[in-house]
Parts: C-alpha cells; sequence; structure tokens
C-alpha cells in the first residue's frame, strides 16, 4: 500500500476567491498532476483533511481522477477532531460534508471539539504515521501560514523516517501556471 498525505495553503492564504477564480483551475491543475504521477508511481491511497483550500481540492480532484482513470484509487479525509468545521459558514459545512460523503473513507482522529496544540500535534503524528509520503504546498515566504507546522511536523518525521515529502512552493506553483497556460493555448 502506497498512502499520500497532501496538505498545505488554505484557500484564504492563497487569495483564491470562489470556484471561478483562475488561481484555482493553476492550482488543481498542479493537484492533477501530482496525483497522477503518484499514482502511477503506485500509490492506492489519498489520505487528507478536510480544511478549505488544498486538502479539499486535492480530493475533488482524487475524485474525478478515480471517476475517469483511476477506479482502483482510494480517498480518505480524516478530520483532526469530531466537530471540525462546526463553526464555519453553511456552504462550508455543507461542501465539507458532501466531501466526506463521496469519499471512500471518512473518520475523525479525536471526538469532541477543538482540544488545542497537543491534539493537533497527535493529528499530525496519525497523518504521518498512517501515509508513506507527503505532498505539501507550501511556501518558507508564507510566515503566517498555518500549513507551517505540517511542512515542519513532516520534515521533522522525515529526518527520522523513509518518509519523502515533495513541497510545491510558490515558484513550482508558478511553473505550473506555465504548463497549465501553455496548454490552454494549444487547445
Amino acid at each position: 500500500m502506497d498512502r499520500i498525505w497532501m496538505t498545505g495553503f488554505r484557500s484564504y492564504e492563497l487569495g483564491v476567491n470562489g470556484t471561478k477564480d483562475p488561481k484555482l483551475a493553476v492550482i488543481k491543475f498542479a493537484i492533477e498532476r501530482l496525483l497522477r504521477t503518484s499514482i502511477e508511481d503506485g500509490a492506492d491511497w489519498l489520505i487528507t483533511g478536510g480544511q478549505m483550500g488544498i486538502e479539499q481540492w486535492a480530493i475533488e480532484v482524487a475524485l474525478d481522477l478515480q471517476a475517469t482513470d483511476y477506479p482502483e484509487f482510494q480517498i480518505a479525509l480524516v478530520t483532526p477532531f469530531a466537530k471540525f468545521g462546526a463553526h464555519w459558514n453553511e456552504n462550508n459545512q455543507e461542501k465539507l460534508n458532501h466531501l466526506k460523503s463521496r469519499v471512500n473513507f471518512s473518520n475523525t482522529v479525536h471526538q469532541g471539539d477543538f482540544g488545542g496544540r497537543t491534539q493537533m500535534l497527535a493529528y499530525q503524528r496519525f497523518m504521518l504515521t498512517h501515509t508513506d509520503k507527503g505532498i505539501i504546498f507550501f511556501d518558507e515566504e508564507a510566515t503566517e501560514s498555518k500549513a507551517r507546522y505540517d511542512d515542519t511536523a513532516m520534515r521533522e518525521y522525515a529526518e527520522n523516517f523513509d518518509y519523502p515529502v515533495t513541497r510545491i512552493d510558490l515558484d513550482r506553483l508558478q511553473d505550473y501556471a506555465a504548463e497549465y497556460q501553455d496548454l490552454q493555448w494549444n487547445n
């Protein structure tokens, strides 16, 4: 079994506003490329959380790939705590619940509400020990990003275990944007 943990920037950290934002097309293109390559290299599970941004977009892209080209690929949405997303607006809660209903597996690491930093560290540990590699959309320059914590956890874990980590920084995302633009011009 080869399982990927994909995480990274939240939608607001990337300034993505809605499903029609042109940045979202590039981000989903990058996710699709990364997932295709991973699946073709033997990955059979995407395990991610339900954060708005990279995690939810990864699930959407994976569901599309599962429906079209890789029906055997499995998707898990694992939240850090049971009441995850309860403080979101109704539309965002509905989207999270819709994704939970469409994936192959959905669960939570901790019962109850948010339990602080210790709980989040336990969630990261769970994700690291239940996956074989990480893909994170994160850039060192983004000092305010919550993805920094997952990036640090992945890097520290990789120092002690065979855990490859692919970081998609803003420069790499720009490369995907150029590739996406080329494809748009040629079609």
